[in-house]
């Protein structure tokens, strides 16, 4: 097995998505994207006036990263929307915050440098 085939594609940088492209860009058919839009909430294509999907890279990317989860990682649907939501829950949790005598702490180091 070469090393590159588990390398993630590269999503294009452009603005918009149609699903052939997007199935071209992960190796999924349009029928497997169409129903993971409708499991997972986070993948919300824009609609055209004529009702053609239209994906962001964002979508694209957390498609690939569902495929990832799914396909390697063999995570059940169930397993990989808990993953994501803990995933996007550690990524908006408040920084971690000093102690007072931590900052006690380095409010003298800083004194003293300066002194």
């Amino acid at each position: 097995m070469a090393a590159d085939q588990h390398a993630k594609p590269v999503v294009p940088d452009k603005l918009y998505f149609k699903i052939g492209e997007v199935s071209r860009i992960t190796g999924l058919p349009a029928y497997v994207l169409r129903f993971w839009e409708t499991e997972f909430k986070g993948i919300h294509p824009k609609r055209t006036s004529t009702g053609q999907r239209m994906y962001r890279k964002s979508d694209v990317e957390l498609i690939l990263d569902i495929k990832h989860l799914l396909h390697e990682k063999k995570f059940t649907i169930r397993g990989a929307k808990q993953y994501l939501r803990d995933r996007r829950k550690a990524s908006q949790a408040p920084p971690e915050t000093l102690t007072l005598n931590e900052i006690r702490s380095e409010l003298q180091q800083i004194r003293e440098l300066l002194s």
